[in-house]
């Protein structure tokens, strides 16, 4: 145990100052997580040799912080001065942190042992919103479950806006899953949660205020952007997954729902001759039918 007075910190290391690690919030967290003893693992320190009696840290600067912001007066270390440069590097390089469902099943372990979310976030050092996003993936939607089990989205934040988005809209948000070529990132979320508020609110327009169906938003009964809500609701019961095929110029094609189209009135299509996608205008698009995928 070393005095934490005789400890100081390297100023070549390798991680700058805005390494999230090395953030406020981050050290916070940390602190939040050490007992009355400080950190389990000890510090690699080595002899400051211009400065008698005092230590650099060669590892262990976060810990070094965490230790300062809890108000510990020794750390454990060890001293190590067979050290250079590259070393640092190497541990930052080579360090693997646990995976969110690794977490998540640590979390859900500690729930079935009767703790509460509480407890846990304040035993692990992490907010309560951190444990209840982890406690999602322990029971997600099978098409969510999906795309998180074969590594097409590790971000538990977009995991959980896709749980949500799924709640409200299960057959677009599988459909938007299904796709191979689907980003899954938080901008792309973003836009699949803005494509499905603009869609409920053009399925809402589609009745008058005593919930009968406005025949002034349908013009010519085919034309796929004056089509039916209700048609539309039907037609999601009988699919639990379902492509609109429409046809363009003479050419089939089918809707791409959750690519966003570059203004209103508009959408974009796959060809079924040759796959290429475009944007055209929906009064040049005629409905055929839902087809299963």
């Amino acid at each position: 145990m070393i005095d934490i007075t005789l400890i100081d910190e390297d100023p070549a290391q390798p991680r700058s100052r805005n390494n999230p690690g090395l953030r406020p919030e981050s050290i916070a967290e940390l602190a939040a997580s050490y007992g009355p003893k400080g950190p389990k693992t000890p510090l690699s320190v080595r002899i400051n040799p211009n400065a008698a009696g005092r230590y650099i840290i060669n590892h262990g600067h976060r810990r070094y912080r965490a230790g300062k912001l809890k108000g510990l007066s020794t750390l454990p270390a060890f001293i190590d001065n067979d050290y250079d440069d590259a070393d640092q590097v190497i541990e930052n390089l080579q360090r693997e942190s646990m995976t969110p469902r690794e977490i998540a099943d640590y979390i859900g372990r500690e729930l079935a042992k009767g703790k509460k979310k509480g407890q846990i976030a304040s035993r692990i050092g992490k907010s309560a919103s951190f444990v209840s996003q982890h406690v999602t993936l322990l029971d997600l939607p099978e098409p969510v479950a999906i795309a998180f089990r074969t590594g097409r989205v590790n971000d538990v934040t977009v995991v959980n806006e896709l749980v949500s988005a799924f709640k409200s809209a299960p057959i677009e948000v599988t459909q938007w899953l299904t796709n191979p070529s689907q980003e899954m990132t938080r901008g792309e979320i973003k836009l699949l949660r803005e494509f499905l508020a603009e869609k409920r609110r053009d399925s809402h327009a589609a009745y008058r205020s005593d919930g009968q169906f406005n025949s002034d938003v349908v013009e010519g009964g085919q034309d796929v952007a004056t089509a039916s809500a209700r048609e539309q609701g039907e037609a999601a019961r009988r699919f639990k997954i379902g492509l609109i095929k429409v046809q363009h110029n003479d050419r089939i094609a089918y809707l791409l729902l959750t690519k966003r189209p570059l203004s209103r009135g508009r959408a974009w299509l796959r060809f079924e001759d040759n796959g290429q996608e475009c944007d055209v205008a929906l009064a040049e698009v005629h409905l055929l039918a839902l087809v299963e995928a």
